[in-house]
Parts: C-alpha cells; structure tokens; sequence
C-alpha cells in the first residue's frame, strides 16, 4: 500500500478549506481505483497536509492528478503546493497494515 502526502502553504481559512476538500476532493478519490483512505490536516507549521493511502504507485499518482486539477480549479487562491511525497505504508491500524502479519513465531 501506498501512502500520497501533499503539502500546501495556506492563505485561506484551515477549516473551510477542510470542508471544501471533504466535499470536492474526497469524491473524486472515492470514484479513483485503489483509494483507501484520506485525511487533511493542519500543521503547527501552518501548512495543509493533505494525506491518502492508495492500493499502488500508480493509483496514488492517478489519484494526485486528480487532486492537482480540482486544486487548481477550485482553491488556486487559498493553497500553494509545496510538494508530493510517495511512500509504502508499513504499518497503519485503520487501514489493517501491519509488519507482523504473515510473521511466525
């Protein structure tokens, strides 16, 4: 499984900018193949983090241009992408990831 983090400087409102990703962007990765999950999240830094988990690499790319184009769209005078990150999920309790699975004693 794959994990997509973007992350975003912010000028508009964190919260309204949550709800117009939960109402915007969250179906449309509901309709990509391989969505898992999705979250958004304030930093202490300021910046929006926007989190998904995909099945694979290429879903989590298809998936980040989708995203990209609502964005852009949509939000192009509240948000600034600051960048991607791609990386396997090793562990995650709400997703059932797990290293011990498969794992014998």
């Amino acid at each position: 499984m794959i994990g997509r983090l973007a992350t975003y400087n912010l000028s508009g409102d964190a919260r309204d900018l949550a709800r117009r990703a939960e109402e915007g962007i969250l179906p449309i990765f509901r309709s990509q193949s391989g969505f898992r999950s999705y979250s958004v999240a304030l930093g202490d830094d300021g910046r929006i983090y926007s989190m998904s988990a995909w099945e694979s690499r290429a879903d989590a790319e298809a998936g980040n241009e989708a995203a990209a184009s609502f964005v852009a769209e949509n939000m192009a005078d509240d948000l600034e992408l600051v960048g991607v990150q791609y990386a396997e999920l090793l562990f995650n309790t709400a997703l059932g990831v797990s290293t011990l699975a498969g794992a014998t004693a």
